[in-house]
């Protein structure tokens, strides 16, 4: 019992460095934007927006705009003459009060809209990296499409004998599975959030909750591009969980030490190369090849999205009902 824990521990602990490497091959990136310059143009934007003016507009009020408030509002009464000191002190609450008011007004009237705007621009720009990278990859051609499709993700789509609805009610059940996956995806964030107040374990479990989150959706854009369904690509991600632990660790720890401000304006940086080195990782090659040496068949499928799941269906249960009542 305890020789076949080590097995499949030790099987897990391979599978999840095959996904650490596969997330820090960035040369993919340079390789991808060389080839495309739509590409190229949407990368250096992110890295503009949230690198240079995000994350130096932080800089600037660290070490700029904080310091020049408290040489003109001290903190300390060092810098006051020695009579009065009771003076003093009211003027130093005072001064105290003042800065945290400029500051405050700051971030609400710089940072916060900068964040909204920020976070909208960045997941359209998401979107359309994702878009020119599977461009660059399939050459534009439906033949090349399937050929990639077929070498990439064999066993994550449907056989040519399968049953796939075409014109209408296939738009209705890509609509319904993005609308579901969007529902799945925010309760999961949700119980990621949650676990960062547990004692003791929560952090670890933060960690690893989010490195299956951003690994999820780093290969989100892929597998909605290749037409990959909800079901295979759930089916495909808790079958293999510890290579998409390994894949998003790298995110996580670039974020994870850092306040929330500064780990989003990271995160922004980073993101968009890990979904180009997502777009550019021959999934089911590289598992495959990695689960060919486990002797004791790899580790068992986890249940990453059961909690998420269960609420999800729960909801849209009561979805019909909730319109019968109004």
């Amino acid at each position: 019992m305890a020789s076949s824990l080590a097995m499949h521990a030790k099987e897990a602990g391979i599978l999840w460095l095959a996904g650490f490497k596969e997330a820090c091959s960035l040369h993919r990136v340079v390789i991808l934007c060389i080839r495309s310059r739509p590409l190229l143009i949407r990368t250096g934007q992110c890295f503009l927006l949230n690198g240079l003016i995000f994350l130096g507009s932080l800089f600037i009020l660290k070490s700029v705009v904080i310091p020049i408030l408290l040489w003109i509002l001290p903190d300390q009464t060092e810098q006051f003459a020695a009579e009065h000191l009771s003076c003093h002190k009211a003027a130093l609450a005072l001064y105290s009060f003042l800065r945290f008011i400029l500051i405050e007004l700051f971030y609400i009237f710089w940072f916060y809209p900068l964040y909204i705007f920020s976070f909208v621009l960045s997941t359209l720009w998401y979107n359309d990296i994702a878009k020119h990278a599977y461009e660059v990859l399939t050459g534009k051609r439906p033949s090349a499409a399937q050929s990639s499709r077929e070498n990439d993700l064999t066993g994550l789509q449907t056989t040519s004998n399968s049953f796939t609805p075409g014109g209408f009610d296939s738009v209705c059940i890509g609509i319904g599975e993005q609308v579901y996956s969007i529902l799945l995806l925010t309760i999961f964030f949700i119980e990621v959030f949650a676990t960062g107040f547990i004692p003791y374990f929560g952090k670890a479990i933060n960690f690893l909750l989010l490195s299956w989150m951003y690994a999820y959706y780093c290969f989100e854009y892929k597998w909605n591009h290749s037409k990959v369904s909800l079901n295979r690509r759930l089916d495909f991600f808790e079958s293999n969980w510890p290579f998409f632990a390994g894949f998003g660790s790298p995110c996580v720890l670039a974020i994870f030490f850092f306040s929330p401000l500064v780990s989003y304006g990271v995160m922004a940086i980073l993101y968009p190369l890990f979904v180009l080195t997502a777009a550019g990782t021959h999934l089911e090659q590289v598992v495959n090849s990695v689960r060919r040496s486990f002797r004791g068949g790899g580790p068992k499928k986890l249940q990453v999205f059961y909690a998420a799941n269960k609420i999800a269906m729960i909801i849209v249960q009561l979805l019909p009902e909730a319109s019968k009542t109004s």
